[in-house]
């Protein structure tokens, strides 16, 4: 029979709670239902509910925008409805205008998230049920499972003075939560006083692998194209913070990276040394159409995932980085310019949210010494977050 969305759920009893209300709606290409119907789309049509406003987060409400690319403003154009921009040009961008809610009763947010902390969607669902909590607007998530399951968790804790869009809260970089979860957890943490609803998946268990949910994986942004990619994502977005090319510009983002001026029988040869689980990697060369090193033949590696169980992704990014900057030490280099609208701090360490896991490599550290940085936080996050799971 498959899993029920959130939405789903919501659907087939036709929207009854929203009924007689207005409504507003964080969403993007993934807020479709089985049958591919859109979020907004469905509540359009759905009777005596009146769609007033729709949010595009990262991306764009209907995903056309890259990567820290400014979202506008605009009419949605089949619907009719204002399309607020919650992704502009500055850190206040990203959470809805007191007069955006004016008039509203009721936000809901329907986004696939893809389990790992940088992705952006999930602070933005924190910003905007904090902005609701201060409009007295009540705020639904309608829920989806987390592609890479809820049983394991691999990351460590975000430094106060490292906040920022990618990492809003002190949660590990692989949570195992769903968006409903979250919403749970930050609520009873933050204590923003949200009227919060969350509607929860009917079928879905922490242990089930996306391909055991009978849902389709729709691309929720323009470079995570597939679930492999989202498998390893936890720890191959933090080359986002290097001048590694992490496979944008190409077909495979993240599970292959790379650089004109790496040699990749010698990263491959290195990665292979540090005998990470559930990993195999092959020698790979690529020319991103796009983003760093645009038009530039690429030496690298590409990361085949053998073993879901035993691979940790957050490891695994981390021996990228560091075996790329030991083996071209006078070409690699940690991004300068500002990330995620913060300047001033590496994006590596706003990545890893703090500045000790680069203070280390730097230092000449053992990799696992290095790499126990990084996962520092796991053990206890799993029973923090305990009393806000849904699934069993």
């Amino acid at each position: 029979m498959g899993v029920k969305t959130g939405l789903d759920v919501w659907a087939a009893h036709g929207f009854r709670a929203l009924r007689g209300r207005r409504v507003g709606a964080i969403l993007n290409p993934t807020s479709v239902d089985g049958r591919f119907h859109h979020l907004a789309d469905l509540l359009a049509g759905a009777p005596d509910v009146t769609l007033a406003a729709l949010f595009g987060p990262e991306h764009g409400a209907r995903g056309e925008a890259q990567y820290m690319e400014a979202v506008t403003s605009a009419l949605d154009s089949r619907t009719g409805v204002p399309v607020h921009s919650l992704y502009g040009s500055s850190f206040e961008s990203l959470r809805p205008r007191p007069e955006w809610l004016a008039g509203l009763d009721v936000v809901v947010f329907d986004i696939q998230e893809v389990g790992a902390r940088y992705y952006t969607y999930l602070a933005t669902m924190a910003l905007a049920m904090e902005a609701c909590a201060r409009a007295g607007v009540s705020f639904v998530v309608l829920d989806r499972p987390n592609p890479l399951g809820g049983v394991l968790v691999e990351g460590n804790h975000v430094s106060p003075g490292f906040r920022s869009f990618v990492g809003l809260y002190d949660v590990p970089a692989r949570h195992g939560l769903t968006a409903g979860e979250m919403a749970r957890l930050l609520e009873a943490e933050q204590r923003w006083g949200t009227d919060l609803t969350v509607v929860p998946c009917q079928g879905w268990t922490r242990g089930m692998a996306w391909a055991d949910t009978g849902l389709h994986f729709i691309p929720p942004s323009p470079n995570m194209p597939t679930v492999d990619t989202a498998l390893v994502y936890p720890g191959m977005c933090l080359l986002e913070g290097t001048n590694l090319s992490e496979g944008r510009g190409t077909c495979r983002p993240f599970e292959q990276f790379g650089a004109p001026f790496l040699s990749a029988p010698a990263l491959v040869q290195a990665l292979g040394a540090l005998r990470l689980p559930g990993l195999c990697v092959r020698p790979v060369s690529f020319t991103p159409t796009f983003d760093k090193h645009q038009g530039a033949s690429c030496a690298g590696a590409f990361l085949h995932v053998v073993d879901k169980a035993a691979f940790r992704p957050v490891r695994t990014g981390l021996a990228a980085v560091a075996t790329a900057r030991a083996l071209a030490t006078q070409d690699f280099a940690w991004r300068a310019d500002a990330y995620e609208f913060v300047t001033g701090i590496p994006a590596f360490d706003l990545l890893c949210g703090t500045d000790a896991v680069r203070g280390a490599l730097e230092a000449g550290a053992a990799f696992l010494e290095v790499a126990a940085l990084l996962d520092d936080a796991s053990a206890a996050f799993l029973e923090r977050r305990r009393p806000y799971l849904l699934y069993a």
